[in-house]
């Protein structure tokens, strides 16, 4: 059985908080820097097939904001949506929490992380 991954990117807020959580709680945990080690599409694709290519993407972030308006209106199918967070890991939702290759959750919450990790 594996541990948890936490996905991310290291200077950001979010993906901060979550690892100093797992910390505090002495949960084992293994941090995935997305733009060291970039996500490979086919991870991508079963990422979408498990949660949803839109609750993936983060379309409220700078990252996808600054995006060429064109490549910003093709978010719109899974297959595009997954070559843009390919290409530009900074807009894909953070952190993603997996255990088991399964996506256990999205974002930082704290209520929820007491509920499912401790």
């Amino acid at each position: 059985m594996q541990g948890y991954i936490i996905y991310g990117l290291s200077n950001c807020d979010t993906t901060k908080k979550t690892i100093q959580w797992f910390k505090k709680h002495q949960l084992n945990f293994q941090f995935h820097n997305y733009k060291a080690t970039p996500i490979s599409k086919e991870k991508l694709a079963d990422w979408c097939y498990q949660k949803g290519w839109d609750k993936l993407l983060n379309k409220r972030g700078t990252a996808f904001q600054r995006l060429h308006p064109v490549i910003k209106l093709s978010a719109t199918t899974e297959a595009n949506v997954i070559e843009i967070m390919f290409a530009r890991p900074s807009t894909i939702k953070r952190p993603i929490i997996e255990k088991n290759n399964q996506i256990i959750t999205i974002g930082y919450n704290e209520i929820e992380f007491n509920v499912r990790y401790l």
